[in-house]
This record gives C-alpha cells, structure tokens and sequence, in this order.
C-alpha cells in the first residue's frame, strides 16, 4: 500500500505566502497536491506544475473540486513563465517550489526510484528520455564515476562506478543496489544504505535536477510582482546550497562596496528582500512525517528591481 503524501513544512510555507482571495499563486511541484489544497483553501488562484504525468492526471479530481481556482500544467517548473505568458498570465503574486522526489514517485516500485522495493531502473519524473538504465549501462566509467561524486557526494565513486561498469547490463533497481553494496562492504546493521547515494546522483542526473533548479529560480525571479513571494523547499545539501547562494546574489548580500573608494559603481538594485533564514521542521513534525527530516525552506519578497538576466 502506498503511504499518502504529507507535504513538508506546511505551515511554515503557507504563513509565508498567506493565501487569499485574488492571490495567485504557482505551485511549481503540484505532487498530490498538498500545497497547492492549502493555497486554495485560503482563496488563491493556483497555477500548479509537475512534470509527471500521473500527478497531472491525479489531479483532475481537484481541479473540479475547485471550481476553475486550479489549472494543472504538465511541464518543467523552468518553463512556468513561458506558459503561463502562453494563456495570459504575466505575472503572479507568489511561487511555492518543493525540490526533488515525490513520495509517490518513491513509493512506486514501477517507477524505479527507491530500492526498497524491486522494479526497472528508471527514474525518470516525466516518463520521458534517457532512463536510469540507459545511462548507467552506456556512459563510460569516468563519466558514471562524475555523477556519483558529484551529485551523490559518494567518495568512493570510482569504486562504484567500476563495480557498475563491470556488472552491465543492470535492469533492475535492486540490481543497483546489490553492486554498489558488494562494492562498499554494507553491513546489515549499517544505519544508512550505502545504495543511498548513488541512486540520489543518478536521480538527480536523468532528471536535471539541479539544472532545472536554477532555471525555476530564474523564472520564478521573472513572474514574481513587486512583493511577491518565493518560498523554496529543499531536501539535501546541494539542493538548499543552490537556493541560499540564488538569494544571497539577488538580495545583494556580501556585495563588497567600500566607502574609501569613491567613484566605485554600486552594484545593481537587489531584485529580492527580507530573505529568511533556513526554516527546519520542528521535532513534532518530524514525529509525523519521517521524510520532512532533511528538509529546509527558505523565502523571500520581490522587489521592484527588474529580473537579472541569465541567472541561470
């Protein structure tokens, strides 16, 4: 049985934007829709994404239930500002971005994300392009090696990466798993999976996850009113490190400009203010909700500063 969605930090997001009526809002990863039911429930209007097909579809029943309050928009967060300027959306009051993999994506064993229960090695959120086993039985070691550093932090990726290579072809995510174990030495009794951090960078690499990231920053920077609000929601460190140097660089902090140096040319207006710290989930929500252990939110207002221009 699939355990429903909880969506994490779920107050601390809604206080953040405090949704009412007119307010429109884009939930930039619709998921199951927790958010985005919150936001409606407090009088927004929401334009919800999610690149996944089955979320979209799984929302149909919401989007009746709302009464033309919620359009669903199978796409990338990072084109959210194409389409919604496509159906005469400009601009919207507030964007709400929760980071990485849904817990039905993990869930379902089909689906290939998770090794905790047996299924193809796929991953792939839109169901779409270059699987899990695609690249991992065609890149070169060096190249599988890369992303497992890389976007796993795992310190033995040429280890890893050399065990894969060695045991292609891999079809099954428990195949995965049982490689890279063999070629860490796991213990049963190991509090974490050493499996764990490679199938985290291989994820995040068929999905462009980080790059997708900085590219929904961008859009969001560019859709956001004056005072508009960004509320991210992250789940590792690279993730959160991405979110808090986007916001340290557009609310010009750090900027460096001495008063001994006359003539110096300031810096350009900062495009976001009143940033916050990084919000946690309290020990209570933890308790309920396992999954929202690692999260963080970070928000922001827009200012009336025009958008950076390549950001991403």
């Amino acid at each position: 049985m699939i355990a429903p969605h909880i969506p994490v930090l779920l107050d601390e997001v809604i206080a953040a934007i405090s949704p009412s009526d007119g307010l429109s809002v884009v939930d930039a990863t619709f998921g199951a829709g927790g958010y985005s039911r919150a936001l409606l429930d407090g009088g927004a209007r929401v334009f919800a994404f999610d690149r996944d097909p089955n979320a979209i579809r799984s929302g149909a029943a919401m989007v009746a239930e709302f009464d033309g309050r919620l359009s669903l928009h199978e796409e990338r967060f990072a084109n959210m500002r194409e389409e919604l300027e496509r159906i005469g959306v400009p601009q919207v009051d507030a964007v709400v971005m929760d980071i990485g993999v849904s817990s039905m994506q993990l869930d379902q064993g089909e689906r290939g994300f998770a090794f905790s229960a047996d299924g193809p090695l796929d991953m792939r959120m839109s169901q779409r392009g270059e699987s899990a086993a695609d690249f991992l039985n065609t890149a070169d070691e060096a190249a599988i090696a890369d992303v497992l550093y890389q976007y796993g932090e795992e310190r033995q990726s040429r280890r890893v990466a050399r065990a894969i290579v060695a045991a292609r072809p891999l079809e099954t995510t428990g195949e995965l798993a049982r490689v890279v174990r063999r070629a860490l030495g796991h213990k049963p009794h190991d509090k974490k999976d050493p499996a764990t951090r490679t199938f985290q960078a291989v994820r995040i690499h068929v999905n462009d996850e980080l790059g997708e990231l900085r590219a929904g920053l961008a859009a969001a920077e560019a859709l956001l009113k004056e005072g508009g609000v960004l509320a991210v929601v992250s789940f590792h460190s690279l993730e959160d490190r991405i979110v808090k140097r986007f916001f340290k660089e557009a609310s010009g902090a750090g900027r460096a400009v001495s008063r001994h140096l006359p003539g110096e040319i300031p810096g350009p207006d900062p495009v976001f203010t009143k940033v916050s710290k990084a919000i946690r989930p309290t020990e209570a929500e933890i308790a309920r909700n396992p999954r929202a252990r690692s999260s963080t939110l970070r928000h922001a207002l827009r200012t009336s500063a025009p958008a950076r221009k390549d950001v991403a």
